[in-house]
């Protein structure tokens, strides 16, 4: 089997990439990472001191014209949480247009554009995309299942933390496969009866199992916790009206969405290999004393991790009894770490970065440890002008290239199974 020529949108540092050419059976041929907020574009030069420069676009992706980008078999992004509502319905060619400057609504051009459009697609965004805005809850998924069967899509979906599968760090992401109508997987997924694609013989289930995989059929409870819904209102109705005045969103962590009908359930993993935890990332060389925490800096440290119930003020000088649960300090170091968010990097006390107990005393983690909770290679961000927060920073942003390969590898499975 040829290799599958991918487009990587919003790449970052290139975890997509990393976890997809793993194995040797994909091949990225064009890829983009803009960051509109800075002058200086680090991501984009960690991705192309890694992989070097040919096919690589450091533009505004919405500039960039569809004609410019090669035809592939697979486009792959972790594209950013925004609004995603319908801006405006045009009566010319150009059809529904979302609100300028959201991303979702390139992917949408790019797939509506091209005369040959990928025949697959993996998409990873933060889980709360299932239950945004708050308004109107899942409206903004609502619209992304609508927009990809529109566009001849069939969608399954999967919220995974990366942790219940074996892997170092605890990080809930949700991932979206879609398959072209095309394609031979598209046509299996029609005639497949949802819950077994969800608990099974689909390609996310093969990749990361869940319960109850062998005797849900046979478990009317299993059955009745299905959700159920057709979306067959317009992109601009489904903007308006999704689930309006509900408190909760329909959408559970596990679904299918084909000709129009959505089927939702909640699952749960089903894993019982060896799990990778904290301690096994840490470096066994030396650590520069610019990560140990001095020891005057201890009861900051302790205070924004500690439990609080108190009195504060507001700017406007309003009181207010602000209470928040403590978090376990340091670290453990016998289970997966918890989540890496963006603000990882720099000395100052935090309750959100990880600090863990050694012979030393207490230290925060390096970017090189950061790299290794996300599965990256060891100094995959180490490049001269770039500090250690950005580094950090990159790995707040990224994704767990563990997760990656293992989707990866079950796609290939399935076109292999159903189409050669």
């Amino acid at each position: 089997m040829k290799k599958l020529k991918v487009i990587e949108l919003f790449a970052g540092v290139g975890g997509f990439r990393l976890g997809l050419e793993k194995k040797g059976c994909y091949k990225v041929v064009w890829s983009n990472q803009w960051e509109p907020s800075t002058k200086k574009q680090h991501a984009s030069e960690v991705y192309t001191a890694r992989f070097g420069n040919q096919n690589h676009s450091n533009q505004n992706i919405a500039e960039v014209k569809t004609s410019d980008i090669p035809d592939a078999d697979v486009l792959v992004g972790g594209f950013p949480c925004q609004d995603y509502s319908v801006a405006t319905n045009l009566k010319d060619s150009k059809g529904l247009i979302g609100k300028k400057g959201v991303l979702w609504w390139s992917i949408h051009r790019i797939l509506s554009e091209k005369e040959n459009p990928p025949s697959y697609l993996i998409l990873e965004n933060v889980d709360r995309l299932l239950k945004s805005p708050s308004i109107q809850r899942g409206r903004d998924f609502a619209i992304i299942l609508k927009s990809l069967d529109t566009l001849g899509y069939a969608v399954e979906w999967r919220v995974i933390n990366a942790a219940d599968y074996g892997m170092p760090q605890r990080r809930r992401r949700v991932f979206i496969v879609a398959y072209h109508k095309t394609t031979s997987i598209f046509k299996r997924l029609k005639v497949t009866d949802p819950l077994d694609w969800m608990h099974e013989s689909g390609g996310i289930a093969s990749a990361f199992p869940v319960q109850n995989s062998k005797r849900y059929l046979l478990d009317t409870s299993i059955n009745k916790s299905a959700n159920s819904f057709p979306l067959t209102d317009s992109l601009v109705s489904i903007s308006k009206y999704f689930n309006e005045g509900k408190k909760l969103s329909p959408f559970e962590n596990t679904g299918v969405c084909i000709d129009s009908k959505v089927i939702t359930i909640k699952s749960n993993p089903n894993y019982h290999g060896q799990h990778a935890v904290l301690g096994d990332i840490l470096q066994k060389k030396e650590v520069d004393t610019t990560f140990h925490i001095p020891e005057g800096d201890f009861p900051k440290w302790e205070y924004l991790k500690g439990a609080k119930k108190e009195i504060r003020t507001s700017k406007n000088g309003f009181e207010y009894h602000y209470n928040e649960g403590g978090m376990i300090f340091p670290d453990p170091l016998d289970k997966a770490s918890r989540t890496i968010i963006t603000g990882e990097g720099g000395r100052s006390p935090s309750r959100f970065k990880h600090v863990i107990q050694t012979e030393k005393g207490l230290r925060r983690l390096t970017p090189l440890e950061l790299e290794r909770l996300n599965m990256f290679p060891d100094n995959h961000t180490l490049l001269e002008g770039i500090r250690d927060t950005k580094r950090a920073f990159f790995m707040g942003n990224a994704l767990v290239v563990g997760v990656i390969e293992k989707l990866g590898a079950a796609l290939i499975n399935k076109i292999q199974n159903r189409e050669f």
